[in-house]
């Protein structure tokens, strides 16, 4: 479950990890009012406007049809209520929304961290996730944040640092001082920066995190670390046990076909292909969608209907991928196990009836067991739906489909 900027930044003041502040608002009024809180309370000259959606670029991107940045600096109260205006209801395209872009619903106005002091400022990246490789969390900092972090990445990988941090132990000691220092810090910046890493590696693990990251991680001119962005992603399998992150979910920042599988217990994901398949188990579908490949079509989705399918998964499968207009066939690869065939065959047959005449071709193979019940289920029930035994069958019959 991916959250807003200024939900995340909520989240991690409960773990002592110290952040920009910022009120979020909207509409274009709050915002303004915002300002004078914000200019108020922290004495800022200017103030951030950040647009709120679920994707990163938001500084570079901008507001289709516009020039206006998702993220601006606002520098007094009808300046920020003017920027506020120019996103709201706008759609930001950024590198990582694609040309569709995202509708911003929310502005985060932001204190100004650029004030005067006696040291320069600095803007860090880090980064905590899971190395899948190694089997353990990762902190992935770098000196060079900021709005370019992927073309260090790129460009010059030597400047991306990593530190694996051991299941049973935590962050150590002397990892969070190494980070720290390889950040060039020293004095009051260094201690700070080395009880911000514990911190933040704490909320990553008591909120269930499966990925948070800090760009830009802030020097401020008075030697303090603060987060000025953070995106996090939390476990939704974990979310049993965060009862109160629940309702952070905002589905409006979601693919609208996959919050309606949800609803119906089916795993989905949506893809760029033509042909849709439903498939009993996740094994089973990725080798369906390898099958699907090798024929010469391309998957339009993951959906796993799980071990208990029936007439009503099945029926609300089938409207789900008939959501998407490149679909050209369906293919359904069932093993029956725990499932029955037959129930499997008769929830296709019925969903068929529910939705009306289906155009394309819809393609059903059924092994396991009452397998031979559901062929026959299948072939009798005057429906245009082709049974296939075989995976090469299957195969076979996808690819007269798209071809």
């Amino acid at each position: 479950m991916n959250l807003h900027e200024y939900q995340a930044k909520e989240l991690l003041k409960k773990f002592n990890v110290p952040v920009q502040e910022g009120i979020v608002c909207s509409s274009a009024l709050q915002a303004e009012d915002a300002y004078r809180q914000i200019h108020s309370q922290y004495e800022s000259k200017f103030a951030v406007v950040k647009a709120q959606i679920h994707a990163g670029g938001r500084g570079k991107g901008k507001i289709a049809g516009t020039e206006q940045r998702g993220v601006a600096v606002g520098k007094n109260a009808e300046d920020v209520k003017t920027i506020a205006q120019n996103i709201l209801g706008g759609t930001l395209v950024t590198i990582q929304t694609g040309p569709a872009g995202k509708v911003v619903n929310k502005v985060l106005i932001a204190q100004d961290v650029y004030y005067d002091g006696p040291n320069p400022v600095k803007e860090f990246y880090l980064s905590i996730l899971m190395d899948r490789s190694k089997g353990r969390n990762v902190i992935m900092y770098s000196t060079e944040g900021g709005m370019n972090i992927e073309d260090v990445a790129h460009d010059t990988p030597d400047k991306i640092f990593k530190e694996w941090i051991h299941p049973g132990g935590g962050v150590q000691g002397f990892q969070a001082r190494k980070i720290a220092f390889n950040l060039g810090l020293k004095g009051e910046a260094f201690k700070n920066c080395v009880r911000f890493v514990g911190n933040l590696y704490n909320a990553y693990l008591g909120l269930d995190c499966n990925m948070v990251e800090i760009n830009p991680l802030f020097k401020t001119s008075d030697e303090k670390i603060i987060a000025v962005d953070c995106k996090m992603n939390i476990d939704d399998n974990a979310l049993m046990r965060h009862a109160d992150l629940e309702n952070m979910r905002d589905v409006s920042e979601e693919d609208p076909t996959e919050v309606e599988a949800a609803k119906f217990n089916l795993n989905f994901v949506k893809l760029d292909g033509n042909v849709g398949c439903m498939v009993n188990g996740a094994g089973l579908a990725m080798a369906t969608m390898d099958m699907i490949k090798l024929s010469g079509g391309e998957p339009a989705n993951f959906l796993d209907v799980g071990g208990t399918a029936n007439a009503q998964t099945v029926e609300a499968g089938f409207r789900i991928i008939l959501k998407d207009p490149k679909v050209k066939a369906i293919l359904i690869n069932i093993f029956g196990g725990i499932v029955r065939c037959d129930r499997v065959a008769q929830g296709v047959i019925d969903a068929y009836q529910s939705i009306g005449n289906i155009e394309i071709p819809i393609i059903v193979r059924l092994q396991g067991t009452n397998a031979d019940v559901a062929k026959e289920l299948i072939d009798n029930s005057g429906l245009k739906v082709q049974s296939a035994i075989l995976l090469s069958e299957a195969a076979e019959l996808v690819n007269k489909a798209v071809a």
